[in-house]
């Protein structure tokens, strides 16, 4: 042991010997030379020096970073009413999209993926609420204009103003662009005054034209209401308005035994109006008054 060795303290063992500073940059377990502890040590000194400007305060407590500050006013009102941001779709997304860019991408938020989907379930929550609440809106539209047309039919005390009526004001209630009634007959009615007279609501036809009408030719169940789009209606029920009609409302009519059937049709322009998707208890109800209120005047 040296001189130089006592006054350090270093009472390793001889056999160990002495490491000159060059070799102890060139060991492998410290791994860094002492200029090299001491650049990083003045790197680090600089980091730390960094972190307390960013991150002092005043006495007071006062941020004095560089992140820019909220403004007081808007500040004060974030405090005083908190529920305003929890209430706001677009504030909190933006809010936890930017917590997830602070944590990186290499952190999966569970959180934020079940927040996604619990918003995407309440969306199409919402999406059939709304479309719940509109389907009843319209039924109970369209039930209001059956009730009026309904009122409406039955207040002509003669035969003629009542058909009269069902192709003006009738119509115009129920917002189709034609109503038709077609009577079967074995009599020979070409040539009837009064029947002209009513051409523009009233038509006759062989017996079986109602079933062949409804049916097509085909061998299928008939309904008492049908609704079809077209592509042109059949002549003999709208007469000279049959090309512009491209959807209709098919009511078969029972006027008692011993008489034949009978089609009240509704014909509409909007190929959309009358389609098979659509419902048919109001029109079935409408079809059993104007039953009974024909079956009067054909007592």
């Amino acid at each position: 042991m040296t001189q130089h060795e006592a006054e350090d303290g270093d009472t390793a063992p001889a056999s160990l010997g002495r490491v000159s500073p060059k070799k102890l940059g060139q060991t492998g377990s410290l791994g860094k030379s002492p200029h090299a502890w001491r650049c990083s040590a003045k790197k680090l000194r600089q980091l730390l020096k960094r972190s307390d400007k960013v991150g002092a305060t005043t006495k007071n407590g006062d941020d004095m970073s560089s992140t820019p500050k909220i403004e007081d006013g808007m500040r004060e009102k974030i405090i005083s009413q908190p529920d305003v941001i929890l209430e706001d779709r677009d504030l909190m997304r933006a809010l936890i999209a930017a917590n997830e860019k602070t944590m990186g991408g290499n952190i999966v938020d569970l959180r934020g993926i079940a927040m996604e989907r619990l918003e995407s379930r309440l969306d199409r929550l919402e999406d059939t609420h709304r479309s719940v609440i509109a389907a009843a809106y319209d039924n109970l539209a369209g039930t209001n204009q059956v009730h009026r047309a309904i009122l409406r039919m039955l207040d002509p005390v003669e035969f003629e103003g009542f058909l009269h009526d069902l192709g003006g004001e009738v119509a115009d209630i129920l917002r189709v662009d034609a109503v038709r009634l077609v009577l079967e007959t074995e009599a020979e009615t070409d040539g009837d005054v009064n029947i002209a007279r009513l051409g523009d609501v009233l038509s006759t036809a062989n017996p079986g034209f109602v079933e062949d009408y409804l049916t097509g030719g085909r061998n299928i169940p008939q309904r008492q209401v049908t609704l079809r789009q077209i592509q042109g209606g059949g002549s003999v029920v709208y007469g000279d308005d049959a090309d512009w009609i491209r959807s209709e409302a098919c009511l078969k009519l029972d006027f008692g035994s011993g008489r034949l059937p009978g089609l009240l049709v509704m014909g509409a322009e909007d190929p959309h109006q009358f389609t098979p998707q659509q419902g048919t208890d109001l029109l079935t109800f409408f079809a059993g008054v104007f039953e009974r209120a024909m079956r009067r005047w054909l007592a």
